[in-house]
């Protein structure tokens, strides 16, 4: 256990730092899941069927699903919340999934 004040102050900081982190990992996991959704929907657009978004309509929302992901990712490492190179390659096989297939 911490002996002085400013060891029990930095227990009290890292364990709030340690759920602000989380909870912005996990914002980053659930855009990271919905811009896969909707790219699984934009490959199955190739059935288009009336009443349905149409396929441009969700091209769009994909590449601006694939922009807000990049966008927090580089906020996660300019917060230093992961390390670059984990943003990198997040960053990459999103964008391999994404501009191949479409």
């Amino acid at each position: 256990m911490a002996n002085n004040r400013s060891a029990k102050k930095r227990i009290r900081i890292n364990k709030r730092n340690n759920i602000q982190n989380n909870s912005y990992k996990s914002l980053i996991k659930y855009y990271e899941k919905t811009h896969l959704n909707l790219l699984k929907e934009y490959k199955n657009s190739e059935n288009f069927v009336e009443g349905q978004s149409t396929p441009d309509n969700v091209k769009k929302t994909l590449l601006d699903s694939f922009a807000l992901v990049a966008s927090r990712l580089d906020r996660a490492v300019k917060k230093k919340i992961i390390h670059k190179n984990t943003a990198i390659r997040k960053k990459n096989n999103l964008f391999k999934k994404t501009f191949t297939t479409s």
